[in-house]
């Protein structure tokens, strides 16, 4: 494997790091209180463990697939997507009504978490379309195609 190969997985590998294995595997030994986080958006319960559930497999088959490279663009654009819907249901900045109190203020606090939830999301956009947008076009022709991060830049260049 080169030098180039081995830093793209690493950086890869470290794009994925917060869902896997960490927030996977706290979802499943915690299981209870993320059931509960769950419901404090999505009631009844049932409905919160379905979705808490669809987040575990996303947050498992997705980061495999960017550090894998296997279908690694959509896998970058539903990660994307994952870490916009959980700034939006999870980290609402807006609820709490105290952003402008002097001192500490719940909402600045999920302010800043909301605004890392997106910023991850454009870092896994940049899987999807290259740092250059050529490879928009690619994903959109063939979703399910990987963008061969690890072959030699000769072969396969990588948008």
């Amino acid at each position: 494997m080169s030098t180039a190969a081995i830093v793209t997985l690493a950086v890869r590998y470290v794009l994925v790091v917060l869902f896997l294995p960490f927030s996977a595997l706290d979802k499943v030994i915690g299981f209870r209180g993320a059931v509960r986080q769950a419901q404090e958006v999505f009631e009844p319960r049932p409905l919160a463990v379905a979705v808490l559930m669809c987040g575990l497999a996303i947050e498992v088959i997705m980061s495999l697939g960017i550090v894998t490279g296997i279908a690694d663009r959509l896998a970058g654009l539903v990660m994307a997507a994952y870490c916009a819907a959980t700034a939006i249901l999870y980290k609402r900045f807006w609820a709490p009504g105290d952003f402008w109190a002097a001192g500490d203020s719940k909402a600045r606090a999920l302010f800043w978490d909301f605004l890392k939830n997106l910023s991850l999301g454009a870092g896994f956009l940049l899987i999807v379309i290259g740092t250059n947008g050529s490879g928009l076009r690619p994903f959109l022709a063939h979703p399910l195609a990987s963008s061969h991060p690890y072959a030699a830049s000769a072969e396969h260049p990588h948008p």
